[in-house]
């Protein structure tokens, strides 16, 4: 019997759950998998299918349409995300049901004809506020824009409480149905907004302002369990897409021959003696959603590196360009640097960081192995960092 949950009354996942995928967009480690949240409500005249599936779970969707009456029975395709993993199933499903309309925002409208080919006539296009009525079940549509693509919205079911907010509140983990199911789910939520939502936190920001006053029984996002208690999640979201850092340093390097390594810990034994918390990640074996997590709520950021070719090591170069791409709050940052016969990892490092709006407080650049004098001016500059990261 394929797997479908009701969650309130007439409201049913009929989800998919992946549990052997690994990476998502060539960048995003998935320890545990994930899930593609697909969500029906029944009204008394109208249903709706909110969501599809990612590509290749097209038959496992149907099967679980087919529990709840088939496909042929839907009257309404939201579509909140035009991404595949979530509108992915669009042709199937409508290929398998010449009536159905598919609701979206006029950007997902062009964006649903760009990557699906679906037309004009197949289109229902809503607005903020927008209603639709399926019989003793009435859903509202929120436009979200860059949560986190520019055609985004939210679907509110009204007399459930129901929040639909697609990626937002989401999580990457294939277990469990409802979010006491998954320990230390809140960890999971904090990697995937650093990963997915932190370099939109204005747009978080507004999305959290649009939810203010509104009555959220429930929380059903695209991606991980479902929220039957909503305030954890949405207090976290406060914090996050408000830009708050905590007395926090992430450390993130790369070493070749330890030189460098001599400095970050050099550097790491300074904040810890400062009373800073303080991340340490050794790039090659590191996994980017946990840094990405730390960097949520981060006051500074350490780069380490040693000079290759007359730059940064490429495992710090990437670094440092994803901390330009995900815009952290962090608002300080140091370089510890060594070099054989050429330097110039700081003088890149400082020109990627250069155009953010994180202050450079110093850098430490060592010729060969580092001293009792260069392993002095990193402590001086630990100790500069931790003052600028208690003032806040």
């Amino acid at each position: 019997m394929p797997e479908v949950n009701e969650l309130v009354q007439g409201v049913f996942w009929v989800g998919v759950r992946d549990w052997d995928r690994r990476l998502f967009d060539a960048l995003i480690p998935l320890p545990y998998g994930t899930t593609y949240n697909s969500y029906v409500v029944k009204g008394n005249d109208k249903i709706a299918l909110i969501h599809t599936v990612n590509p290749g779970f097209e038959v496992q969707l149907r099967e679980k349409l087919d529990v709840l009456g088939g496909i042929d029975k839907l009257d309404y395709l939201i579509m909140n995300h035009a991404e595949p993993d979530h509108a992915g199933a669009i042709p199937y499903v409508l290929e398998h049901n010449k009536r159905l309309k598919l609701v979206l925002t006029e950007k997902g409208a062009k964006m649903a004809k760009a990557l699906y080919h679906v037309q004009d006539d197949r289109l229902m296009i809503v607005k903020q506020d927008d209603k639709i009525e399926l019989g003793g079940k009435t859903l509202k549509f929120i436009e979200a824009p860059f949560l986190h693509w520019p055609e985004t919205m939210f679907t509110y079911l009204v007399e459930d409480k129901v929040l639909f907010p697609c990626d937002f509140f989401g999580a990457h983990s294939a277990g469990g149905v409802f979010s006491e199911d998954v320990q230390d789910l809140l960890t999971f939520a904090k990697k995937y907004y650093g990963e997915i939502m932190m370099p939109f936190t204005k747009s978080g920001k507004q999305g959290m302002a649009k939810l203010e006053g509104m009555e959220i029984s429930m929380i059903a996002p695209s991606h991980g369990p479902i929220h039957r208690d909503p305030e954890p999640i949405i207090l976290a979201y406060l914090d996050w897409t408000s830009g708050e850092t905590k007395e926090k340093v992430t450390i993130c390097y790369a070493t070749m021959w330890q030189s460098t390594k001599a400095l970050v810990d050099k550097m790491t034994e300074t904040l810890l003696e400062e009373g800073i918390e303080t991340k340490v990640y050794n790039l090659p074996v590191s996994d980017i959603a946990n840094i990405a997590g730390d960097l949520v709520d981060s006051r500074a950021i350490v780069l380490g590196s040693p000079t290759v070719l007359n730059g940064l090591h490429p495992q710090a170069l990437y670094a440092a360009s994803l901390v330009k791409v995900l815009k952290p709050p962090a608002k300080y940052a140091a370089v510890l640097s060594s070099f054989g016969w050429s330097g110039g990892a700081v003088k890149q490092a400082l020109e990627i960081l250069g155009p953010t709006k994180i202050e450079a407080v110093g850098a430490v650049d060592v010729n060969g192995r580092p001293t009792a004098e260069d392993l002095k001016k990193v402590e001086e500059l630990g100790r500069a960092l931790a003052a600028k990261v208690r003032s806040g």
